[in-house]
């Protein structure tokens, strides 16, 4: 009987989140033919291809759809269960820190996750802005945070999941047609509208910024009204929003990146085993691919 092997599973989810062997190769810190045979190997296993090749980027099949999801869960359960034996008796408390971009699809089930291995742990979650996140983090007013990685500056911190960052309208409007087209965007200091400023400039694409507003919230409900066009991570986007690309004239962005920021004084085995359990769960989380598919439909 065929076993599954779950270092070519993390090498697999790796490509299937940074879109190329290449890439993949410094995720799980692999040489490329490594990681190639690792893949051929776990093709082998499935008896399926589970890659198509596109130019540079590595696309996967629907049956490597399908085995992502598996793979992302027997991860999952393989940490849960090392953890679980780790540190059993933990007790005490943790101030954890996110964007409300995050919040809504991304933390339940890491908190859920890390509930279910450490009852005794009391965690108080601030929903914050990146750039209050990482100001709370060098104060030490929060334990652990979760940004965006371009609110870093000075400070030391980790990637822990890299995601494409998509421009999005609604599905029941046409507002991306229009000259200048609208946008709804965060404040001067969000990084992705540099991101989006500098894209745009490039392409000589005429736009106005419609709508500002530090929550993601707003800024969706502005979209899904076919008021503007907006950027959303993908494990943020929603039902009856509509993916624009190059062929709409949008170009495309850099990837979006959530960091780990931690304070200098969470250095107890309670905050280890939550920035542990964060880093692990984000990478594996399969959330992005449902949001992918409800925008979809």
């Amino acid at each position: 009987m065929n076993v599954l092997d779950l270092d070519q599973l993390r090498t697999f989810v790796a490509i299937a989140e940074v879109g190329s062997f290449t890439a993949a190769a410094d995720v799980v810190h692999k040489t490329q033919s490594a990681v190639s045979m690792q893949m051929r190997r776990l093709e082998d296993r499935v008896g399926k291809p589970i890659f198509s090749r596109d130019g540079r980027q590595s696309r996967l099949t629907e049956d490597g759809r399908r085995l992502l999801e598996y793979a992302r869960r027997l991860i999952r359960l393989n940490d849960e269960t090392l953890a679980a034996f780790e540190d059993p008796g933990l007790t005490g408390s943790v101030r954890l820190g996110i964007p409300d971009d995050y919040a809504d699809r991304l933390l339940p089930p890491v908190l859920a996750g890390f509930s279910r291995i450490n009852p005794l742990i009391e965690i108080t979650v601030e929903c914050q802005r990146s750039v209050t996140v990482s100001d709370m983090i060098r104060d030490g007013r929060l334990d652990l945070g979760i940004i965006n990685h371009g609110y870093y500056g000075s400070m030391r911190g980790e990637v822990i999941r890299r995601e494409p960052l998509f421009w999005v309208g609604s599905r029941d409007h046409s507002v991306h047609e229009l000259d200048p087209v609208p946008l709804a965007l965060g404040p001067d200091d969000c990084c992705w509208r540099a991101n989006v400023v500098r894209a745009l400039d490039r392409e000589g694409r005429r736009f106005r910024v419609a709508y500002i507003s530090s929550a993601a919230l707003a800024l969706s409900g502005a979209v899904l009204a076919g008021l503007a066009v907006s950027v959303l991570p993908e494990s943020a986007l929603k039902a009856n929003m509509r993916i624009l690309g190059l062929r709409e004239g949008f170009p495309e962005l850099d990837p979006a990146e959530i960091g780990l920021l931690r304070a200098e004084h969470a250095k107890s085995p309670i905050h280890e085993a939550l920035a542990k359990h964060i880093a692990t769960s984000l990478g594996n989380l399969g959330a992005a691919d449902q949001a992918l598919n409800l925008a979809a439909e």
